[in-house]
């Protein structure tokens, strides 16, 4: 069965493909290839991201509240219409990341958050995860906002699985086209050959794995997909960003803090 619910921390380094190919190599003596990465081939990942119409949720995660959260719809390659895909609520508290998600048809994930309103329970479903998707959905009017997709080669420690470091290339997204079903086509949002490592632990990274980044020079940096894409569109369309909690368009992120209590006395 499918991991539904992570927490760990998340360490972000920008790369061009020398970099990639240096880094990569090294890593082979401490880890393994995913699974679905057989052959060194990619598997690429689609996501469709939604917000308000006001673009709540990314203003606030990019003026760096210590609670943030957003809400995606995930597959791998691109789905048939009936197709399994995963909802997933991802929240960063005080720098450490909460990803929950249930496992849908694609239909029904579509209707879910368009209504507000959880499919029938079936085997398969994880109903604290449903449970908490539809808090989340009760307190926005959210729409389909930003398909984006990528190219990743992912490791796992080979001495257990609480190291997992991820690669993605290839990074598109689009405003237009909005289902994951219709084709994973989409403008480039990094430069050609660039690469993003992710390093992801429950806990600390190893010993090795700091030496190794420190021996390379690579250092940590700050890399949303969904924010780098919603600062790219801005630009495109010549307004400037209002990332200010207070003010300029009325995004309170304090109110977004307060309701992480909120969800919590919701679901004791």
């Amino acid at each position: 069965m499918a991991i539904e619910v992570f927490n760990r921390y998340e360490n972000k380094y920008l790369m061009d493909t020398k970099a990639f190919y240096g880094i990569y190599n090294r890593l082979t003596a401490y880890m393994n290839l995913d699974a679905y990465n057989k052959d060194d081939k990619f598997y690429s990942i689609s996501n469709l991201y939604y917000d308000t119409p006001q673009h709540t949720l990314i203003r606030a995660s990019l003026s760096k509240p210590k609670y943030r959260e957003k809400l995606r719809i995930r597959a791998y390659g691109v789905p048939e219409p009936d197709a399994k895909v995963y909802l997933e609520l991802k929240k960063k508290v005080f720098g450490l990341v909460n990803k929950r998600r249930t496992s849908l048809r694609l239909g029904e994930a579509y209707e879910f958050v368009r209504t507000g309103r959880p499919p029938a329970f079936r085997e398969g479903m994880n109903k604290q995860v449903i449970a908490e998707i539809e808090y989340f959905l009760s307190r926005y009017e959210l729409v389909p906002m930003t398909y984006l997709a990528y190219d990743r080669i992912a490791m796992f420690a080979k001495d257990g699985r609480d190291l997992r470091i991820t690669f993605d290339t290839n990074i598109r997204s689009r405003r237009h086209d909005l289902a994951l079903e219709a084709g994973d086509h989409g403008e480039q949002l990094m430069e050609k050959g660039q690469w993003l490592m992710e390093v992801k632990a429950e806990k600390t990274v190893p010993v090795w794995l700091s030496r190794l980044l420190s021996e390379l020079s690579m250092y940590r940096t700050g890399f949303s997909k969904y924010g780098n894409e919603y600062k790219k569109s801005i630009r495109y369309a010549g307004k400037v960003p209002e990332l200010y909690a207070a003010g300029a368009g009325g995004v309170d992120v304090n109110a977004m803090e307060r309701t992480q209590m909120e969800r919590e006395r919701f679901l004791l």
